[in-house]
């Protein structure tokens, strides 16, 4: 068995696709009689200066020989990559391993890769250690993906599906003819199995790109034929072809575990615990901000640094759940650390502030009391009535356990509630 894997060939700005370059290698290795047994779509960290919209690298598990499996993989980069843009920076690796028996120091890699970084120097020492062939084009950065995509088969043992249609290649750059309607009526036979196909707080297909590539729509799923059918019985202009992934998305296999003692770097993705010490504050854009203290109840409101989360504007409705969080109550959040500020992605609720401290009431007259001074409690004005700080049970919008973004704000690699396998109730959005 031989794995080709390549990355970087697609651009931010003018389009292409990296998953069409490998649709396009594989049916080119299959018209040359080589099998092609699995096509796989690894995405990586997505705080990756470099990334394009996915940073997702690609590999395919073949029969071709090594060394026609290069060639095949430089013809296809030449002919299909985005080399006008010149931040493009093309790779290509070849393995002849089985995919599960890559080296671990390979498995590793890609792991990393998927919740650090790598440099180019890193990859290149690997493949030379491994006598991989490889090729790279204009710096050849993605030869660190296409390095992540060797490993991944042995790196991760969580997997789901894409399947993805294709427009006719001279169609891109023109608006999309999918019908809207047709999608929302196939992701409804299709849920729970296939998942983020659309946004229906939003009324957004959002299996269909605004990018201005050669994908159609991309139904994704925790089972193939699934993906298919949603797919076919969406209304669309014609499609040129379409291929089937194996991948990593939808798994939160991004996050790392941010317990009280952990350094949060920039640039990672954490699963963190602790308590709100700061409310919710809405801040310009429409962004509300809320402060985390890792630490246990006892000392959560103790003075000291308290960690910023932040649900962006992007991320819609999600942002009323922030904004229903009150000082005590204890999260977990899901993120990745920006300038020391997590981005929320989910976050459970473990426990809830039931109660408040409330200004008293007279119990001869019903008015509320006020302050007698610093230190002397409370005084009815009409009645004389003394009393002190009550507590006094609250409504809450929130109830225990996991929420998280539309699926128009979703990462591609986070996992989506609906997959269930979470370590508390869920409440999924759809």
């Amino acid at each position: 068995m031989t794995v080709i894997a390549l990355d970087d060939t697609d651009s931010r700005e003018r389009g292409m696709c990296t998953t069409y370059l490998a649709t396009r290698l594989a049916e080119r290795l299959e018209a040359d009689g080589a099998t092609v047994d699995r096509r796989l779509l690894v995405r990586l960290n997505p705080a990756v200066e470099h990334k394009t919209r996915g940073n997702a690298a690609l590999a395919l598990h073949t029969s071709c020989p090594p060394d026609e499996a290069l060639a095949h993989a430089c013809g296809a980069v030449e002919r299909w990559s985005e080399f006008a843009d010149d931040r493009t920076s093309p790779g290509v690796v070849v393995a002849p391993n089985e995919p599960a028996a890559v080296p671990s120091s390979v498995a590793t890699f890609a792991r990393e890769a998927l919740v650090d970084h790598h440099s180019l120097d890193d990859a290149l020492a690997l493949v030379a250690e491994h006598g991989y062939l490889h090729r790279g084009w204009d710096g050849g950065r993605g030869r660190i993906g296409a390095l992540a995509a060797v490993g991944a088969w042995a790196a991760f043992d969580e997997w789901t599906y894409e399947h993805i249609s294709y427009r006719v290649f001279e169609r891109c750059g023109t608006p999309r003819g999918v019908d809207a309607d047709s999608v929302f009526a196939a992701a409804d036979r299709g849920y729970p199995t296939v998942w983020d196909t659309v946004d229906r707080g939003e009324g957004e297909p959002v299996c269909v790109p605004n990018a201005p590539g050669p994908i159609l729509h991309g139904i994704r799923g925790d089972d193939p034929g699934a993906c298919r059918a949603v797919a076919a019985a969406v209304d669309s202009e014609p499609i040129d072809r379409s291929a089937t992934f194996v991948t990593n998305q939808g798994t939160d296999a991004h996050l790392l575990d941010g317990a009280a003692d952990t350094d949060l770097r920039d640039g990672r993705a954490y699963r963190v615990s602790g308590v709100v010490v700061d409310p919710p504050e809405t801040r310009r854009g429409g962004h509300v901000f809320v402060g985390l203290r890792r630490n246990d109840a006892e000392t959560a409101t103790a003075g000291g640094h308290s960690l910023d989360c932040v649900a962006f504007e992007p991320t819609k409705r999600f942002r009323d759940r922030v904004r229903a969080l009150r000082v005590g109550d204890r999260l977990t959040v899901c993120g990745e650390v920006s300038r020391g500020t997590l981005k929320l992605e989910k976050f459970a609720v473990r426990s809830l502030r039931r109660d408040a401290p409330a200004t008293p009431v007279c119990p001869d007259c019903g008015r509320t009391m006020k302050s007698a001074g610093r230190g002397q409690g409370y005084r009815c004005r009409d009645c004389g009535t003394t009393g002190e700080k009550e507590s006094r049970r609250i409504d809450r919008d929130l109830e225990r356990g996991w929420y998280e973004v539309p699926p128009c704000a979703r990462r591609h690699v986070a996992k989506p509630l609906v997959r269930g396998g979470f370590d508390a109730p869920t409440h999924p959005e759809r």
